[in-house]
């Protein structure tokens, strides 16, 4: 007995504490809508997707800035045996050095595609065999630039201008599915709404059906009506408990689904809160299409992408053309070799003094490379690129037809479901009259059983006709926004 009480207690315990950390959440539209952008999983990706865009098109335009690099050997150590091959034969000799230095260079990227650059260095190198110190330092000024840069294609702002147009298209992706989350969002709050008011219903007509079945109980014990009668109402109350415990399972897998999509724990609870008031909008098509042909970010990137194949078809023109490098630098040297047993400072004023004293080196040259044959493998690669740059101009063409066709039909809808909204709002009421009439005369004993059950089942359809042309309403207004980057509602731009 004992040992039970030691199990069950820990679980007990178990249990209360996550009893404890549960929370209910309160939560209309725009409260949910606003946890599903901090904490949803679709929202927290598409937000590092733009933070990757965004440290491209910083490293990007870092390539324009100046660039310090430091090379060091600190030290190294060679012990080994060489070859050396001459008209008189083969030799191996013996080495054991050991080189300590240091180079620094700054380089200045230019918008041609070139560079200008200096490097400076100093280097000792300890010859063991021949107990020698060699010091050597040297500083060049040096200029490189691509001659193809110039009239072809300059890889510098060309992937500078990539990094801008990826940047671009992450923040509009993310602009567009934060809208489509808007929806997303709309869609499962809307769809645990009517679970929610399905249950509702489902809860009322279990509790007319247990009025209506105590009725024709005492009135099958009085003897004014038929088994048969009172039997139905038994068969109908059970079927109206089957149902209300059917609503319960269907509210609690949609409250799970709603909950996994905002990003709360699946342990909380959730109230929706909606009086399912709406306001009357009637959107002009026009205004609608012309909002989203200003706004849909599909348009633009399909630009991004028209530029991206201009970039790529300059690119592979550029193949083809007459390609080379512009190279010059000046350089001064100043060695000196003495014993190891020199003191250091002594060698580097002595390499000092030679690198003041000795002539400085130069250098300039053009090196050019000329296609001449190819069989026409470039010009293939040529046409292909104009290919894929029109099909993207035909697909921006389409995308932009497909739009517009899109929003008017999206307006349509919204306008034929306001009406049907408006209509079966007066059904309710007409229904809820005609089944408390019904009641009374069944009460009274005007009507039989199979009548109250087809005037309660017309109201319980209407009450779910209206439920569900609210929401198709409500679907179609956020649906319409996402579409048009415009809230009808309050009739401003969606920032």
């Amino acid at each position: 007995m004992q040992r039970i009480k030691i199990f069950i207690l820990p679980l007990l315990l178990a249990l209360f504490s996550t009893n404890v950390s549960a929370e209910t959440h309160q939560l209309d539209l725009a409260e949910s809508i606003a946890i599903a952008k901090i904490k949803s999983y679709d929202m927290l990706n598409l937000k590092q997707d733009l933070k990757i865009a965004e440290y491209n098109l910083k490293s990007a335009t870092s390539r324009f800035k100046t660039h310090v690099d430091l090379q060091l050997d600190v030290p190294n150590y060679t012990e080994t045996v060489r070859q050396f091959e001459d008209s008189t034969g083969i030799t191996f000799y013996p080495i054991r050095q050991s080189v300590l230095g240091s180079e620094l260079t700054i380089n200045q990227p230019l918008p041609t595609d070139g560079n200008i650059y200096i490097s400076s260095g100093l280097s000792t190198t300890d010859d063991y065999n021949d107990s020698k110190r060699w010091l050597r330092m040297n500083t060049r000024l040096g200029f490189t630039q691509p001659i193809d840069a110039l009239y072809g294609y300059n890889r510098i702002k060309s992937e500078f201008t990539r990094a801008e147009l990826a940047y671009e298209e992450s923040q509009k992706r993310l602009r567009r599915e934060e809208l489509n989350l808007v929806y997303n969002v709309s869609n499962s709050f809307y769809r645990l709404l009517s679970v929610q008011k399905r249950e509702e219903i489902a809860r009322m007509n279990l509790e007319r059906q247990k009025e209506a079945y105590q009725i024709a109980k005492n009135k099958f014990d009085a003897g004014l009506i038929r088994e048969v009668d009172a039997l139905q109402m038994e068969v109908d109350l059970a079927e109206a408990q089957n149902n209300f415990d059917l609503s319960i399972i269907d509210r609690s897998s949609a409250e799970n689904q709603f909950k996994q999509l905002i990003g709360i724990e699946l342990n909380d609870s959730v109230v929706i809160i909606n009086d399912m008031n709406y306001q009357l909008i009637v959107v002009d098509p026009l205004k609608a299409v012309d909002l989203a042909l200003q706004n849909r970010t599909e348009i633009r990137e399909r630009e991004i992408a028209i530029e991206l194949n201009q970039l790529n078809l300059k690119r592979q023109k550029a193949e083809g053309m007459i390609t080379g490098n512009l190279n010059a630098y000046y350089e001064k040297i100043g060695v000196h070799d003495s014993p190891m047993s020199n003191q250091i400072g002594d060698s580097f004023n002595s390499s000092f003094s030679d690198l003041q004293e000795r002539p400085g080196n130069f250098g300039v040259g053009i090196s050019i490379s000329i296609p001449i044959i190819d069989w026409g493998e470039n010009k293939a690669l040529v046409r292909a690129a104009e290919a894929r740059l029109q099909q993207n101009m035909y697909s921006m063409q389409e995308t932009t037809r497909a739009i517009e066709t899109e929003v008017k039909n999206l307006v349509a809808d919204l306008n034929s479901s306001l009406k049907r909204l408006q209509l079966l709002e007066k059904n309710v009421e007409v229904a809820e009259k005609s089944f408390e009439i019904t009641r009374l005369r069944f009460s009274d004993g005007d009507i039989d059983s199979q009548d109250l059950a087809l005037e309660r089942e017309r109201l319980n359809n209407a009450y779910i006709s209206h439920l569900s042309a609210f929401i198709q309403y409500e679907l179609n207004l956020a649906d319409l926004m996402r579409k048009t980057f415009y809230d009808f509602k309050n009739d401003e731009p969606v920032l």
